[in-house]
């Protein structure tokens, strides 16, 4: 039996206990590309290739990467994260985008109209996007299992607590569940540098 195995078997036996418990997993910086995108940056008929599978069902990490421009500055080798969406979406820490002179707009993904742009560029081409680029809401992954178990549903809000020596309250997390979806907790650099957390780690769920 696995890691994982064991760890979910455990946070099984926890909630039915009413101790809810929820792995973290720090989110760096990354780009979901649409085909005309990807075909812009890397060339006419290009597919993404993987470089690993991702926790939540269906989701990759690819070998390529990219360069973001913003007014100030740039970032090198943000990494793709696959499959192919409908649109083109960034996904940076506020400290990127204090970098990058990109105002900070913090969004869940998906939702992205009225959003800041920036430019992308790749081995054969460059793209300008006019809207885009996000600071992803911290977000809980959830199957319907999973969220019947920690008797949640889509689009609850919790709190989640972080014992350490710099102890902090990650509030408002917004529930994600689906088919979709597994347990994880999503935050980015930031907020784990905040809380000294790391990935795999453990973090309370408390219901608002």
């Amino acid at each position: 039996m696995d890691k994982k195995t064991i760890t979910l078997a455990v946070l099984k036996t926890l909630a039915q206990k009413g101790l809810r418990y929820v792995p973290a997993a720090v989110s760096n910086r990354h780009v979901h590309l649409c085909r005309q995108h990807v075909q812009i940056l890397f060339g006419s008929n290009y597919r993404l290739s993987v470089r690993n599978e991702l926790s939540q069902p269906g989701q990759y990490a690819c070998q390529e990467t990219l360069k973001i421009i913003g007014a100030k500055g740039s970032i090198d080798n943000i990494r793709i994260l696959g499959p192919e969406r409908n649109d083109t979406q960034v996904e940076i820490s506020v400290t990127d985008s204090f970098l990058l002179g990109i105002q900070p707009v913090i969004r869940m993904s998906g939702d992205i109209a009225g959003t800041p742009g920036a430019k992308l560029v790749g081995p054969k081409g460059e793209v300008v996007l006019k809207e885009g680029v996000i600071i992803s809401k911290r977000h809980l992954h959830i199957s319907l299992e999973q969220a019947e178990l920690y008797k949640l549903k889509n689009e609850d809000m919790v709190d989640i607590i972080v014992d350490s020596n710099r102890r902090i309250i990650l509030g408002d997390v917004a529930v994600r569940a689906g088919d979709k979806h597994f347990l994880e907790l999503h935050i980015d650099m930031d907020e784990a540098n905040a809380g000294l957390i790391q990935n795999g780690r453990l973090l309370k769920l408390e219901s608002k």
